[in-house]
C-alpha cells in the first residue's frame, strides 16, 4: 500500500489525462477457466478481498482535487468488494457472445469514485468454461504491474520459482557526455523513418471489438533458434503479426510501409512488486513489403537487436523525461512521438507465468491480454505468455477498423507459415 495522498507519478498522471469520452484508459486481462461447476462468486470475492492489502492502489481511488492540482492516490472511503468482483448477468454461450460482451466491457469506463479495477465473471459458456475479465486502469499499472495484480489478488498461489521473468533494459542512469553523443543515432533509428499515412489513423468512437489468437511458445522459440542469427520470441511474434497484417491489408490495397511501436518495460524483476508505469519503447519497421517470411523475420530481428544493444529504450526514456521538464518541449515531444507517421500501431508482449495457473482450483486454460486503441492508432495488439502458449489480443474500434477477427486468423496462419518454413 502507498501512503494516503501520494501524488501520481509523472507517467501515471499523463496516462490518466488521456482518458476521454471515447478512451477508457484501462487494459484487460482475460482468464479462461476450464469447464467445471460454476465458480462460487461469494468465495471468489472473499479470497480476492483478503489479498488486496498486498496490491498497490487496489484499495485507493484517484483524487484530482481543484483544477490544476496534481492527482493523488487516496484511500477509498466506502470500499465494497461487490462493486469490483461481479458476475455479468448477460446470457453468454458462444465465442461470438463472449467477444460482444468483452467489447462492451472495454468500452465501459471504470468509476473514478472507486479504485480503478474490476473483475467480471462471464458465463458459463455452452461448453462449461467461465471467463474472468480483469480490467485495470493504465494509470494504476502497466503490463507487468497488471500481471502482478492478477498474481497477488486473483490466481492461486504458485511456487516463487514459477514467477514470470522479463527481459528489460538496464536501469536508467545519469548519462556521461560520451553516452549522450549516442542520442542522435538513437533518434535516427527510432524516429528517422517517417512513413506514409497509416491505415489506422482514423477517428475513434466509443465502440470496441476484440479478437484473439494463440501460438505455441516452444515453436516460437524453435523458429527463432533456427535462424542464422538467433531471433528472440518477440522477434518471431512480430514477424507473425507482420505476416498477418501483410495478407489482411493487401486485400484492401493498403500501403505496406508500417512501423510498430513496441513497449519496453523498465521494471526490474528483483522480487519486488512492480508499481505504476515504468516503460519506454522501440519503433520497428514491420517489413511488410518483403514477401519472404523468413527474410522478414531476419530483418525485424536485426532492428531489435541493434536497438537493444545500443540501449535505445532507456535512452528514449531519459530523453523524454529530461525534455519533459520544460513543459513546451515536453508537449512537442509527446506530439511527435504519438504521430501516426512515426508508428502505425502498438504491439506489446508481457511475460506471464511459466506454468499453467488456476483460480479457486479451476485451471486457467488460456490467458489473453487486450489494450485499447488510441488517437490516430485505431488498432492495438497485446500478447501475454502463460505456460506453453502466448495469447494475442486484438482490439479496435469496429467503426474505424472492421473485421478484426480476420486479422487474428491471418496472424495464426502467418505463424503456421513460419513454422512450416
Amino acid at each position: 500500500m502507498t501512503d494516503d495522498g501520494a501524488v501520481l507519478s509523472e507517467d501515471d498522471a499523463r496516462i490518466l489525462a488521456l482518458e476521454s469520452a471515447v478512451l477508457t484508459g484501462h487494459t484487460l486481462k482475460l482468464l479462461v477457466l476450464e469447464p467445471g461447476p460454476p465458480l462460487d462468486l461469494d468465495a471468489l470475492r472473499e479470497r480476492v478481498n483478503a489479498r488486496l492489502d498486498t496490491v498497490p492502489h487496489a484499495l485507493e481511488q484517484v483524487s484530482v482535487g481543484v483544477a490544476g492540482a496534481q492527482p493523488r492516490w487516496i484511500c477509498a472511503e466506502d470500499f465494497r468488494i461487490a462493486n469490483h468482483v461481479r458476475r455479468r448477468s448477460v446470457d453468454c454461450k458462444t465465442t461470438d457472445d463472449l467477444r460482444r460482451e468483452l467489447g462492451v466491457l472495454m468500452a465501459e469506463h471504470l468509476d473514478h469514485a472507486r479504485p480503478l479495477w474490476s473483475l467480471d465473471l462471464i458465463g458459463p459458456l455452452a461448453d462449461g468454461r467461465e471467463v474472468i475479465a480483469a480490467r485495470i486502469h493504465h494509470a494504476m499499472a502497466d503490463g507487468i504491474a497488471a500481471m502482478h495484480f492478477l498474481e497477488a489478488a486473483v490466481v492461486d498461489a504458485r511456487p516463487a520459482s514459477d514467477e514470470p521473468v522479463a527481459t528489460t533494459d538496464a536501469a536508467p542512469t545519469a548519462k556521461t557526455t560520451g553516452e549522450w553523443r549516442r542520442v542522435p543515432a538513437t533518434i535516427s533509428r527510432e524516429w528517422g523513418h517517417r512513413g506514409s499515412r497509416s491505415p489506422f489513423d482514423l477517428p475513434l468512437t466509443g465502440e470496441r471489438d476484440l479478437a484473439f489468437a494463440t501460438v505455441a511458445l516452444s515453436e516460437l522459440k524453435a523458429i527463432g533458434a533456427s535462424r542464422p542469427i538467433h531471433a528472440t520470441v518477440n522477434d518471431v511474434l512480430l514477424a507473425a503479426v507482420a505476416g498477418g497484417l501483410r495478407g489482411w491489408l493487401r486485400s484492401a490495397g493498403t500501403p505496406l510501409d508500417l512501423r510498430a511501436q513496441v513497449p519496453v518495460s523498465l521494471h526490474h524483476r528483483d522480487g519486488g512488486v512492480a508499481i505504476g508505469n515504468h516503460d519506454s519503447f522501440l519503433n520497428v519497421d514491420l517489413e511488410l513489403s518483403e514477401p519472404d517470411p523468413l527474410l522478414r523475420l531476419d530483418r525485424i530481428s536485426a532492428q531489435t537487436r541493434t536497438a537493444k544493444q545500443a540501449g535505445d529504450a532507456t535512452t528514449m526514456y531519459e530523453l523524454f523525461h529530461a525534455l519533459g521538464a520544460v513543459p513546451v518541449l515536453g508537449k512537442l515531444l509527446d506530439r511527435a512521438a504519438a504521430s501516426s507517421r512515426e508508428f502505425s500501431l502498438a504491439i506489446s508482449n508481457v511475460p506471464g507465468p511459466r506454468s499453467v495457473t488456476s483460480v479457486s482450483g479451476r485451471r486457467v486454460s488460456a490467458l489473453y491480454s487486450a489494450s485499447e486503441p488510441g488517437a490516430h492508432h485505431a488498432l492495438r495488439i497485446a500478447a501475454i505468455s502463460h505456460g506453453g502458449t502466448i495469447g494475442v489480443g486484438f482490439c479496435t474500434d469496429p467503426l474505424a477498423v472492421p473485421g478484426i477477427e480476420n486479422l487474428a486468423i491471418a496472424v495464426e496462419e502467418a505463424f503456421e507459415e513460419l513454422r512450416r518454413l
